[in-house]
């Protein structure tokens, strides 16, 4: 079975092409639920215009694909609350010059 672990470590992977950072680390998964091998990712993206939000969720979506027993998986797309900067990681701010 799958673990909320497996599918952070897995999405630690996915990196937002235009900032170079991980969907993890800008603070873009909201949530993670797994079920009897099926799993739900409540993300956002920096804007809801984001020029990329197909790449990066589909790429989302392959990199938990990946993962041993995963049978499922589930991506939707939320933007309340909106994101901030402020839900970045301390390593993503020193990464991006904020601190």
């Amino acid at each position: 079975m799958p673990t909320k672990e497996d599918v952070i470590n897995a999405l630690s992977k996915v990196v937002d092409p235009e900032i170079g950072i991980s969907v993890i680390d800008l603070g873009l998964i909201y949530g993670i639920e797994i079920s009897d091998g099926k799993v739900l990712i409540r993300m956002t993206l920096t804007s809801p215009y984001c020029p990329l939000s197909r790449l990066i969720v589909s790429q989302v979506k392959q990199a938990v694909e990946k993962i041993e027993d995963v049978k499922e998986v589930e991506i939707k797309l939320v933007w309340d609350p909106p994101w901030s900067p402020a839900m970045m990681s301390e390593r993503a701010k020193k990464l991006l010059g904020m601190e």
